[in-house]
């Protein structure tokens, strides 16, 4: 129970947490102040977590695996969206990427700081939670860019289309949870898999 409890503390909080922060840094860095306004420049929990998205939700499958209920690791959540106004970001469209883009990056940075961790001698009793925390990461980074409406990469893939096409683009955000679960279900996001393990080669880490 300790070891989950730590896991939660010092790496699903932090992860989420952070991931949020960095999309309203940069909108804030880049001309939109929406969410500094709305007191989301925070690193208070509770401004960003929902309590089914980023607990209930993610936790279950996370503790599926901890305890060998399913092979894979492929967590899926949601935390309070940071709000951004798109149109005061300047440059408005490269503006758009670089906010979607800045949440699985600070992921990434994470899972690098937790693989240099793990090789810390004065950490040696905690190797398994810095394990996860390279783990949690690198998946929260590549899901999160997955180009389904309202995942980050679909930010990306928006802010390239024509106008008319992102437009119609973007309708389908309504429907994104539901074609991710589904998706899920159907274990059709095993793709994602060797996209982890290459990222983690990218950062030192063999996974």
């Amino acid at each position: 129970m300790l070891d989950v409890i730590l896991l939660i503390v010092l790496i699903v909080v932090p992860a989420i947490v952070l991931h949020e922060v960095a999309h309203g840094l940069i909108a804030y860095w880049l001309g939109d102040t929406t969410a500094k306004d709305r007191g989301r420049l925070t690193l208070n929990p509770i401004k960003h977590i929902d309590p089914v998205g980023s607990i209930i939700v993610p936790g279950a499958l996370f503790l599926a695996h901890y305890f060998g209920l399913t092979r894979s690791l492929m967590l899926f959540g949601w935390a309070k969206p940071v709000p951004v106004n798109f149109r005061n970001l300047r440059p408005q469209r490269l503006g758009m990427a670089l906010v979607a883009i800045a949440g699985p990056l600070t992921n990434i940075a994470l899972a690098f700081i937790f693989s240099r961790l793990y090789i810390w001698p004065a950490l040696s009793n905690f190797t398994h939670i810095c394990a996860w925390g390279v783990m949690l990461n690198l998946t929260l980074a590549v899901f999160n860019m997955t180009p389904i409406p309202p995942l980050d990469g679909s930010r990306v893939v928006t802010s390239i289309l024509p106008a008319q096409l992102a437009y119609y683009y973007s309708r389908l955000e309504p429907f994104g949870i539901i074609i991710v679960v589904i998706l899920l279900n159907l274990g059709m996001l095993g793709f994602l898999t060797p996209l982890i393990e290459q990222v983690g080669y990218w950062i030192g880490v063999q996974i």
